[in-house]
């Protein structure tokens, strides 16, 4: 999944230790999901839905790392995001923060009769 502007500079500062205050653990990172189409773009800093996207905190134990592969887990009950899920993306804040990356995928419509677990893998590779 590629990374978003923000994320990039996000992981260049963290490398620097040169100032992203607030990092991907588990009680900053939020997955969120919408329900707009729009194509990804690398300027975008949040979800494309006019309204329909909802940011949930990681689940417990979350996130992991083994080796070279993160592990981000929300769950978002019977309340929560009830529309065509279109887009998901990684965030740092419930609300603001930084997009770490965004993924344009249709997952199906959630209902209030759900709950859905929704689970991201990034994988950091090395050689081209």
């Amino acid at each position: 999944m590629p990374l978003t502007t923000a994320g990039r500079n996000f992981l260049a500062a963290a490398i620097m230790n040169s100032g992203p205050p607030t990092f991907y653990d588990n009680s900053n990172a939020f997955l969120g999901a919408g329900d707009s189409n729009t194509a990804f773009n690398v300027a975008q800093t949040d979800l494309q839905a006019a309204s329909n996207k909802t940011r949930k905190a990681m689940s417990a134990t979350y996130p992991t790392i083994a080796t070279n592969v993160l592990t981000f887990r929300s769950l978002f009950g019977t309340s929560d995001a009830n529309y065509a899920w279109e887009e998901w993306a990684l965030f740092n804040h419930t609300s603001a923060g930084t997009m770490l990356c965004r993924k344009v995928e249709s997952l199906g419509t959630k209902t209030s009769a759900q709950s859905w677990q929704l689970t991201a893998d990034i994988t950091v590779s090395i050689g081209s």
